[in-house]
């Protein structure tokens, strides 16, 4: 039988906090894995138990000032190397629309969708970077990093104005809001 690891990412578009990213073989089917960005925080919750203990993983995490330093695609690129070499598969998918020119790499957009084993690396991603914005909310309580998760809503960004960046925020991506201020 082939092992199939999926792949995901959390966090590649936060104007705070990690990108995290998680790979995952399951040794047996999950009920109810589909992608996090269609479950309850309940949900999520109940299924990432389930899949930390019924499969093998990897979860690599960068922060605000690597992102800064490497790009986000540098980072990407690092975070894919290091789970296809701590999870040993006979194939590699990625959800997205690039494999990024990695050997052994496939990508399908959407993947989480209908991928299991996709949807189960995107529920721990999704998770562990939501449980790092709830610390961090309680680190910077002014900036409501446990409601908006470091996405750029117009909470976060006026938090920005008000009180300017904290070291979790990731300096290279630009505010347009913040640059750019409109009449209106």
């Amino acid at each position: 039988m082939k092992r199939l690891c999926g792949i995901d990412e959390a966090g590649r578009g936060p104007l705070a906090g990690p990108l995290v990213m998680a790979g995952v073989l399951l040794e047996r089917p999950i009920d109810g894995l589909r992608d996090s960005k269609q479950l309850s925080a309940g949900r999520l919750e109940t299924l990432y138990e389930a899949i930390v203990a019924d499969a093998a993983y990897h979860i690599v995490s960068f922060d605000a000032q690597t992102i800064d330093a490497r790009g986000i695609s540098a980072c990407l690129v690092a975070g894919l190397g290091k789970i296809m070499a701590a999870l040993e598969a006979d194939d590699y998918l990625f959800d997205g629309n690039t494999s990024f020119g990695i050997r052994g790499l496939r990508h399908q957009i959407k993947a989480d969708l209908t991928v299991a084993e996709v949807s189960a690396a995107s529920i721990l991603a999704k998770v562990t970077r939501d449980r790092i914005m709830v610390e961090l909310g309680a680190r910077y309580p002014k900036y409501g990093f446990e409601n908006h998760k470091g996405y750029g809503t117009k909470a976060h960004v006026e938090a920005i104005r008000t009180y300017g960046y904290t070291p979790v925020h990731r300096r290279s991506f630009r505010i347009k809001a913040l640059t750019h201020p409109t009449l209106f």
